[in-house]
Order: C-alpha cells, then structure tokens, then sequence
C-alpha cells in the first residue's frame, strides 16, 4: 500500500490510505487558498431581542484584527432551543496556520463582554420542580370494594 501523509494544523501527521482518498469524500481546506470559516454559536434568553444579539455578535467579530473583512462577517438565528434562541456568527481568517481557536475564543471573550454590557443573557438550563403535597396512602380494607348488601349470596 501507498498512502498520502497529511499534516493538521497542530503538526500531527496522519497516514492516509491512497483507497480511501478514491472512495471517500476529502476536503483539502488549504490546496487554493488558505483561508477559513469560523462558526461561533451562542444561545441567548427568550428576554432578549434576536436583532439587537445578531448585531452585537456582528460587532465582535468585526473587532477582531485576524478577521477579514471581505467576506464579511455574519450572524444568524439557527433555531429556537430549550432555553434559549440558538444565533451563530460566521467570520474568515486568512492565517488558520498563526491558530484558529486563539481566535474562537478572542471573540467568545468579546461577545461575552458586550453582551453583558448590553444587557444580553446568555441562558442557563433551569428546571423548576414542584412538591406536592403527600397523599396518606389507603389501608388495605379502605382500598377494596365493599359488595352492597343482598349480593353477597349467588342468585338460584
């Protein structure tokens, strides 16, 4: 067997059978140009407004000295979850060789702080659990059926 070597960005190399380079799907994210999408999702409250949030993640993003400009970033709104509204912001890096998660989390920090300095909740999961009150269980005599009186002799 020949096999292909393939470096990731962290330096490991992988052995790549040349069988499953023919049979199986392969993307060479850096053969024609180097750069890369980046996807960050966040979930805020169903308190907050989803176009005041898209355009804050926008601005965080934006603010960032890797990112580029063309394309431009962008936000969207994926799905209403569970706790929250799950909204994702895009954005290319040209450099993914310099990290791409030095990066991630630069703008995870910013969202976070112009989030909170907008008023915008990142949710938690919360559950609210209600005790009821304890019912007494019936005695064994009190939970059988009684037999009105005159059946308890079989009809002739």
């Amino acid at each position: 067997g020949r096999y292909v070597v393939v470096r990731d960005r962290d330096g490991v190399d992988t052995l790549v059978p040349n069988q499953n380079l023919i049979t199986s799907p392969f993307i060479n994210w850096s053969y024609s140009d180097q750069r890369v999408r980046l996807k960050l999702p966040v979930t805020v409250s169903y308190d907050d407004d989803p176009e005041v949030a898209l355009q804050l993640l926008l601005q965080a993003a934006e603010n960032h000295p890797r990112i580029l400009r063309d394309p431009p970033a962008v936000s969207r709104l994926i799905s209403f979850e569970a706790y929250g509204m799950l909204l994702e912001v895009r954005f290319w890096i040209a450099d993914p060789v310099n990290g791409v998660n030095n990066v991630r989390s630069d703008v995870n920090r910013a969202i976070w702080r112009i989030f909170r300095a907008h008023g915008v909740t990142i949710p938690v999961p919360q559950q609210e659990m209600r005790l009821l009150p304890r019912r007494r269980a019936p005695s064994l005599p009190d939970a059988l059926p009684r037999r009105p009186s005159g059946l308890d002799q079989a009809a002739d």
